[in-house]
């Protein structure tokens, strides 16, 4: 059974940085693609950032610039940093993993709060 663990959330202050973790277990094969969503309270779950296996990357307008995804495929693992967090970067963050075939996989989530 395929899991994905997300680490790496809490509350930060506006300016700080935050570092989210996730790791894929019970998977043999490189995951296409991997990344972020992001839900806030009486919001639709929103794309954060995307990486494919290749190292292609995607990220939302509003954190361009301020957050860095990358991953290790040999450990079907991504981060993402998050630099100059703003209060309306607040949400439960989702780690995805998606294969090239269309099947997906979704972490539990992780909070990040950002607030002084």
């Amino acid at each position: 059974q395929v899991q994905l663990v997300e680490s790496g959330g809490g509350l930060m202050q506006p300016g700080g940085s935050l570092r989210l973790s996730c790791a894929a277990s019970g998977v043999s094969h490189i995951i296409y693609n991997m990344g972020w969503y992001r839900q806030a309270p009486g919001e639709q779950r929103e794309l954060v950032a995307l990486v494919s296996s290749g190292g292609n990357t995607n990220y939302a307008d509003s954190v361009k610039g301020r957050f860095t995804i990358s991953r290790d495929n040999a450990k079907n693992t991504v981060y993402l940093q998050m630099n100059s967090l703003k209060p309306e970067d607040t949400a439960v963050y989702f780690c995805v993993g998606r294969n090239s075939w269309g099947s997906a996989y979704w972490g539990q989530g992780t909070q990040v709060t950002v607030s002084s």
